[in-house]
């Protein structure tokens, strides 16, 4: 909403988290999950779909059925939550190979962060050489692109990697220096997805959530003993949302 969409969520999980971890996990029944994807899509309707947590390979064949139905000429986001920022698991493991066979193919962008990218590939990442190797090798699991997020490597720069068809870019940015990091991969994805929605080519939609993740970092309220949240409300203001965005970016 702060980037200027409507957001309608159908709620896969219940977690029972914090700042500091996550004690427990309930998934919601399938029925009940494929129920809330057909009410919203089919009054309101969506202009992009981003996945979030699936917990486990019930959750993912709902969203790949619904996908057939729904989907069709829609950007998909596809952020493969599986592991906390907390570093605690939030996805069964016997889900991995349903997101990597079933969900992913269906992709306009999946968004998987350096332990998540990991898991998909069966192989560590340990620099921003393997980082880009894991972006161009995760293409051929059938999505149309792929983003890997640098923000667990070591470094004052920050680097996120897009390989798409047409080659690989690079983006980068100084790390910010704050605990409140809860929730960035979920929030970039939406805001990709935002953008997306909103008629922005991919690279553009890239920079857009790149630019409001860092100003929700700024703007983190500092809560909590661990992981703490951003402050997602930077941008509600629409001359905010004008600083953010560069002239060029919807040329």
């Amino acid at each position: 909403m702060a980037l200027g969409g409507y957001a309608m969520t159908a709620i896969t999980a219940l977690t029972a988290q914090n700042t500091r971890g996550v004690s427990g996990v309930l998934g919601v029944p399938p029925d009940f999950l494929r129920a809330q994807l057909d009410s919203v899509m089919g009054d309101i309707g969506a202009d992009a779909i981003k996945t979030g947590m699936l917990p486990d390979a019930a959750a993912i064949s709902v969203v790949v059925d619904f996908l057939a139905a729904w989907g069709a000429g829609l950007p998909v986001v596809v952020d493969p939550v599986m592991v906390a920022t907390s570093g605690d698991r939030l996805q069964a493991s016997e889900a991995v190979a349903a997101l990597r066979d079933s969900l992913i193919p269906h992709a306009t962008l999946i968004t998987p962060n350096i332990p998540e990218a990991a898991l998909l590939l069966g192989s560590p990442i340990t620099d921003t050489a393997g980082q880009r190797a894991a972006a161009v090798a995760l293409l051929a699991l059938g999505c149309e692109a792929v983003l890997v997020k640098g923000g667990h490597l070591e470094g004052a720069v920050l680097t996120d990697v897009l390989a798409t068809p047409g080659g690989v870019t690079l983006y980068e940015g100084p790390r910010i220096d704050t605990t409140s990091t809860h929730g960035t991969g979920c929030t970039l994805a939406s805001a990709i997805a935002t953008g997306l929605a909103a008629g922005l080519r991919l690279d553009a939609a890239i920079r857009q959530a790149r630019a409001y993740v860092a100003a929700a970092l700024h703007a983190a309220p500092g809560l909590g003993g661990g992981h703490g949240p951003l402050g997602h409300e930077v941008t509600v203001d629409p001359a905010r949302i004008a600083a953010l965005t560069d002239p060029a970016l919807g040329e």
